[in-house]
């Protein structure tokens, strides 16, 4: 449903409803035998919404600033935990360290997922929000290799691999928790938000490292300043605890348990979700892993590697190359919730496949357009990839989330979402770098994108369009009292022509 049903008669809403909206609502019908009551209808409260969005954006806001710190000083912490390697090899190493966080990703999301199944998403999403936290926080303390040699890095890791663990956990809760409290017609806009906050944390991240690099020597850098940015997690993770503590369980969750016994609820097994997932939901696990390809593996090149690249590869000054990816965080925010809503009307598949179709036809112009000397050209480039990268990001919080019904939905998600990240997004710095290091082209990036925008595409082929449709397993959510009356009526109109066309067969038909 796409509006108002001011001055518009019931027929006519009901001429103009998506084709997946009116097939959704004539399955629904065909199941019960009737149109909707109220009691069929779930109108969330604006007060609660707002804070669940907010609760949710802002965890992923404190993931992100830790990943824009730690890309933006990769070379630095190459220096002071790998000091006795080359320059390409302490490069290699921090990304190597980078991307083991994501090994342990998908253990994360095989703990909290079935654990956010059964005990609820705000009480998962507490958990890793604090753990989070504290692994951040923990970087900052500790001592470089020329202090305690061997153990620094080991200590690095230990950190890294903590943050991976919890984070296991968050993206599939957070983007399930949003999805949950989302009105049907605005999924994709407030889904947004939980990337707004993605990028606004990397923004907030990379321009605190951006700063220190203007205000700091390269030797009071390598000696304290590196840790500044981390610190600063510990008191950015207190506020986002504050806020998922004072949220209510989603209604989509609360529903499960009045439907089914929370006692019954407790009582399944992991082992049995799992099987459940593998053996009915397979389908949509694939295209799940795909959709999250083609968004991270463009993230992580963009997020992870181009600060870098455009340092150790290409050659610019620090400030010059962090500077220009950050004006691409800044484009991002600012288009992000634009292609949110622009979901809404048109639908998720549009948004998802124009971008793969733009990956493929300008990953590698946008590496030539990098290459080149000055500022205004390479701009042009970074900021080709930031809108790309938009494009993904912006309906993804809502279409995942709608792959799986509620039962299987924070599981699936972190088993389907975990899996892709760590095999192909958080592995993009450190596989692009062996093979630009290897082949010697500065181009290997783009042609890297090539491919996952190729992959991504057979992805989007097969994905279900949700946009302003309910999510599997729940009742359908508005946002007011006047879109529950219209959709009430809609589905008296609907019925009326559903029976209508069962009583009156086709000519010929007996």
């Amino acid at each position: 449903m796409t509006g108002g049903a001011a001055g518009r008669p019931p027929r006519q809403i009901v001429a103009e409803l998506p084709r997946q909206v009116r097939d959704d609502l004539l399955r629904r019908l065909k199941r019960t035998g009737r149109p909707f009551t109220s009691d069929d209808v779930k109108v969330v409260q604006p007060p609660m919404l707002k804070r669940a969005v907010s609760a949710s954006a802002l965890g992923n806001c404190m993931e992100w600033f830790d990943f824009g710190v730690y890309s933006y000083l990769a070379a630095t912490l190459g220096k002071v935990f790998y000091p006795d390697a080359s320059s390409a090899a302490q490069l290699l190493a921090s990304f190597a360290t980078f991307a083991a966080a994501f090994v342990v990703r998908p253990l994360g999301g095989l703990f909290f997922g079935p654990l956010g199944d059964r005990i609820g998403r705000q009480k998962v999403l507490a958990t890793t929000m604090i753990m989070m936290a504290c692994g951040t926080f923990m970087i900052g303390f500790i001592p470089s290799y020329a202090t305690i040699g061997v153990a620094a890095p080991a200590l690095l890791l230990f950190a890294r691999m903590l943050q991976g663990f919890s984070t296991g956990g968050e993206y599939g809760g957070a983007t399930t928790f949003i999805a949950e409290y989302s009105p049907d017609r605005h999924r994709g806009f407030l889904g947004s938000w939980l990337d707004f906050g993605t990028f606004v944390g990397y923004a907030l991240g990379s321009a605190l490292v951006t700063v220190l690099g203007m205000l700091l020597s390269d030797a009071e850098m390598q000696s304290w300043g590196w840790r500044v940015p981390f610190l600063l997690a510990g008191p950015l993770g207190l506020i986002g605890l504050y806020m998922r503590l004072k949220l209510e369980e989603s209604p989509a969750f609360q529903q499960q348990l009045d439907e089914h016994d929370e006692e019954v609820a407790q009582r399944e097994t992991s082992r049995h979700e799992f099987r459940t997932i593998f053996r009915v939901h397979w389908r949509a696990l694939l295209v799940c892993v795909g959709l999250v390809l083609l968004y991270n593996v463009t993230n992580y090149m963009v997020t992870g590697y181009l600060p870098s690249y455009q340092t150790e590869v290409l050659g610019r000054s620090s400030t010059a190359s962090d500077l220009l990816v950050l004006s691409g965080m800044v484009w991002i925010v600012l288009l992000i919730i634009f292609l949110g809503r622009l979901s809404d009307r048109i639908g998720r598949k549009p948004v998802y496949r124009w971008a793969a179709v733009g990956q493929i036809v300008l990953a590698v112009p946008a590496f030539l357009l990098l290459r080149q000397d000055g500022w205004l050209l390479p701009l042009c480039g970074v900021l080709v990839l930031a809108t790309l990268l938009a494009g993904f990001a912006a309906p993804s919080a809502a279409t995942l989330p709608a792959l799986f019904p509620t039962s299987v939905r924070y599981a699936a998600m972190g088993i389907g979402f975990n899996f892709s990240v760590a095999a192909f997004g958080g592995t993009t710095p450190l596989v692009t770098e062996g093979l630009v290091d290897l082949t010697g082209s500065s181009l290997v990036p783009g042609c890297y994108l090539i491919l996952s925008g190729v992959v991504g595409l057979v992805a989007v082929h097969f994905m279900p369009e949700s946009a302003q449709v309910p999510l599997r397993g729940s009742q359908p959510m508005v946002g007011s009292e006047e879109e529950a009356r219209e959709l009430i009526t809609t589905t008296h109109e609907l019925e009326i022509l559903r029976r209508t066309a069962t009583a009156d067969p086709a000519p010929g038909t007996t």
